[in-house]
């Protein structure tokens, strides 16, 4: 017997996400949460938004206290990945690796900004 999915009611007339349904919307966002609620990613990009000059990978280390070195060449990876970040390796000893946000990642930085700005307004802390 086949169970039936519910679907969720939305207003059709006025939705200011025009062109989109609720399904596909949803979806986005399970990859979107794929990217951004690993532990150490949201660490990673704020700082990179304040800058216009790439970050070397020994900077994160030092700045991010909590986050093994494995975690953050992982999270450096998968943000590379999705093409959040752009990747600067130099042929020099010792290594040198630099990262910086490429616009798409700048994009999502703004975004990620708004949305701490909006949760700062509406914290019942305040």
């Amino acid at each position: 017997m086949e169970t039936k999915r519910k679907t969720i009611p939305v207003i059709q007339d006025g939705c200011s996400f025009e062109g989109y349904d609720a399904m596909s919307l949803m979806s986005e966002t399970a990859k979107l949460r794929k990217i951004i609620t690993k532990r150490g990613t949201l660490e990673i990009l704020i700082p990179l938004c304040c800058t216009t000059r790439p970050v070397r990978h020994k900077q994160f280390k030092d700045t991010l206290k909590g986050i093994s070195s494995r975690t953050l060449a992982t999270r450096l990876k998968e943000l590379e990945k999705s093409g959040v970040l752009e990747r600067l390796s130099y042929n020099e000893i010792p290594p040198r690796v630099e990262y910086r946000l490429t616009s798409k990642g700048q994009e999502l930085v703004e975004s990620m900004i708004s949305l701490l700005q909006w949760m700062k307004k509406w914290s019942k802390s305040r």
